[in-house]
């Protein structure tokens, strides 16, 4: 209470004396890293209320206690009976009363392409889990990109690419829809194999040497059903896609010791205008048609930012694989474990042929 009394007077003499500094800050221009830019010459110094003021000072202060990242006991994990693999002790085939005695009631759900929702399970995005179920309540579909992996493969978040191929085999370089065979392995960050009436993807780290950093588990039935590589265009695949990558993102925080962040629903706002924009126009770029840079549309929206960072994906055919790609390229990895960002809002949208254009903006205000 004495520290938080001694930061008010100093914010009272800061306030009292704001002209002989502010001018001089605005004119500061720090540097500018993949997509991130810090006190640039679009940031807001300007303060409509002592409170406005007050809270552009000491807000992180005040909301740290909030966001900061804090140690978990790890679960404990057991191997599968009927699959190769479990997620948090859960399998395919199991029943959604048996996911909730394990994991709690969910804390979101929201459409995927498969035209069924994930539901989302974790603790301050701790041992986080995404689940799909079928019309019979039965589990169908799993996703994890934390430590929460057990096989009698000795197959685990860490391991090496080559262990894993040495367990399971060669890899599926192509999956068939209907007629059309659809390549899905080029760029090496994944493995797709089809195992226990399943399809399983392991992602890699390509930072971390190339280690498994998530993996997903797609019921055959539930693969089939999704007769295209793209799924149908709607409002609801829209929205699930954003919230998806948000909780992704701080699933990948917490996983790296970082604090969670915040959605924020205006700059979701300004995210979604720029991927309608490249859907709608057939570009992919920062920097829009108009000439206008992330940071621009952040200002033009009334954002108030001090650091901002945008990251662009397009044509992943879910949120789950524009993430882990995203994380493979350093520049926007850069940005997803910023350790200074606290906000972050995502907006997606879709051209003529259904592919996503994804945007996530992170800010500090």
């Amino acid at each position: 209470m004495k520290r938080f009394l001694i930061l008010a007077v100093i914010a009272v003499i800061a306030y009292s004396t704001r002209e002989a500094w502010i001018n001089p800050a605005k004119n500061a221009v720090a540097s500018s890293v993949d997509s991130i830019r810090s006190w640039s010459d679009s940031t807001d110094l300007s303060f409509s209320s002592f409170d406005d003021f007050l809270d552009s000072l000491f807000g992180d202060f005040i909301r740290n206690d909030a966001n900061e990242w804090t140690e978990v006991e790890p679960p404990s994990l057991t191997e599968p009976d009927e699959q190769l693999f479990s997620i948090h002790s859960i399998e395919l085939g199991d029943s959604r009363e048996f996911v909730e005695e394990e994991l709690g009631e969910e804390v979101r759900s929201s459409e995927n392409e498969y035209n069924v929702d994930w539901y989302t399970y974790h603790k301050d995005y701790h041992h986080f889990v995404m689940v799909a179920y079928d019309d019979e309540h039965v589990v169908k579909g799993l996703y994890t990109n934390q430590d929460l992996i057990a096989s009698p493969t000795e197959i685990t978040h860490g391991s090496e690419q080559q262990h894993v191929r040495n367990q399971l085999g060669e890899p599926a370089s192509a999956i068939q829809k209907g007629l059309t065979s659809y390549q899905m392995n080029d760029d090496q960050e994944h493995d797709l194999f089809q195992l226990d009436n399943s399809y399983v993807t392991i992602f890699y780290d390509e930072h971390q040497d190339t280690t498994v950093t998530a993996i997903q588990i797609i019921d055959q039935d539930l693969e089939q059903n999704k007769n295209s590589l793209y799924a149908e265009p709607s409002q609801e695949l829209k929205e699930g896609f954003e919230y998806q990558l948000f909780d992704l993102t701080n699933a990948a925080r917490v996983q790296h010791e970082l604090p969670i962040l915040e959605w924020d629903d205006a700059v979701r706002e300004t995210a979604r205008k720029h991927s309608t924009d490249m859907a709608d126009h057939n570009y992919f770029n920062h920097t829009n048609l108009e000439g206008q840079s992330p940071f621009d549309r952040l200002q033009e929206d009334n954002i108030r930012f001090t650091t901002a960072g945008e990251n662009l994906a397009f044509g992943q055919m879910s949120s789950i694989f524009a993430h882990e790609g995203l994380m493979n390229s350093l520049g926007h990895r850069e940005s997803i474990l910023h350790e200074d960002f606290r906000n972050l809002g995502v907006g997606v949208d879709f051209n003529d042929d259904a592919q996503p254009f994804y945007t996530e903006k992170f800010f500090t205000s």
